[in-house]
């Protein structure tokens, strides 16, 4: 049984290392949160804006609506992977920024400012 338990842990610790991640005090994958606000160009806040993050791996695309506040949040996000976010009002948008997987803070707060019109092609 000890051999086993042995076994079993040094196979996760070897999936661990080479996925790259790292494991918290709960043995959980540590996983990324980005949050912030969408404003205009003056820095108010702008509720109802659509807020795209793009999966650099995937090419999967998660929205959130902006609150009263202009804010929103996106958690569980993978530590291993870019992302691309941007925000969206009525016929504007903000330009793109980029979620690098180098960056190892765990919140990463970004400001999107709506300030030029859309690209409709």
């Amino acid at each position: 049984m000890k051999r086993h338990s042995i076994f079993v842990a040094a196979a996760l610790l070897l999936l661990f290392t080479a996925t790259g991640r790292t494991l918290d005090k709960k043995g959980d994958a540590q996983l990324r949160t980005v949050r912030g606000s969408v404003v205009d160009k003056d820095d108010n806040p702008i509720a109802s804006a659509v807020v795209y993050l793009k999966n650099s791996k995937t090419l999967s695309v998660k929205t959130y609506i902006a609150d009263d506040s202009g804010r929103y949040r996106f958690s569980g996000l993978d530590p291993n992977v870019d992302y691309e976010i941007h925000a969206e009002h009525d016929d504007m948008t903000s330009s793109p920024h980029t979620i690098s997987s180098f960056d190892d803070r765990k919140d990463i707060p970004v400001t999107l400012k709506i300030n030029k019109k859309k690209d409709n092609k």
